[in-house]
């Protein structure tokens, strides 16, 4: 498994050359934020989902600062977030409204998010805040617990495949050596 991952995550010798990156200083290239155990990638996977629900685009900067602090797998925790894009935004901040709603007993409407532009970031950002302001409390509640849920779901779901991983792995290794 950890073979599969870092065939497809970048590595940080790679990104350290690049001029934006190093302008960052050395902080994101500590050995621990991109190395792949059995306590980093879950963890990295939670931190990923969880960040997926923040509203535009700050998901990826607010999954960098979660693996600074948990000392996550940061390739991996920034591939997480993007479960959410334009075409699920709007269906899972649904289900975050309506568990906000049913836990505070109120009933709304849910209006539609408004489009993004990258041409106005900053007017955009102040559309979405206002967009999520207007749905009020029981979105404000629905979101941290979604996310929460999510999270640990996904760091549930990883460590366990990667507990079957390895106990297949250890078997085939087992019935080599009998063999």
């Amino acid at each position: 498994m950890r073979r599969l991952l870092r065939r497809y995550l970048p590595n940080p010798e790679h990104l350290q050359g690049k001029r934006w990156f190093r302008l960052l200083g050395q902080s994101l290239f500590q050995p621990a934020l991109w190395h792949l155990n059995r306590r980093s990638a879950p963890a990295a996977a939670a931190i990923g989902v969880f960040c997926g629900l923040i509203p535009g685009p700050l998901q990826m900067l607010g999954a960098a600062l979660l693996c600074l602090g948990f000392r996550a797998n940061l390739p991996l925790a920034l591939v997480s977030t993007l479960y959410t894009n334009p075409l699920t935004i709007v269906p899972l901040y649904l289900v975050a409204f309506r568990i906000g709603s049913w836990l505070t007993g109120t009933s709304g409407t849910f209006t539609a998010p408004p489009a993004f532009s990258f041409s106005e970031p900053m007017q955009q950002l102040d559309a979405w805040f206002a967009w999520l302001l207007s749905l009020g409390h029981p979105l404000i509640i629905g979101l941290p617990i979604l996310a929460c849920s999510l999270a640990a779901l996904a760091y549930a779901v990883l460590s366990l495949v990667w507990r079957l991983h390895v106990k297949i792995a250890w078997r085939q290794r087992k019935s080599r050596r009998q063999s």
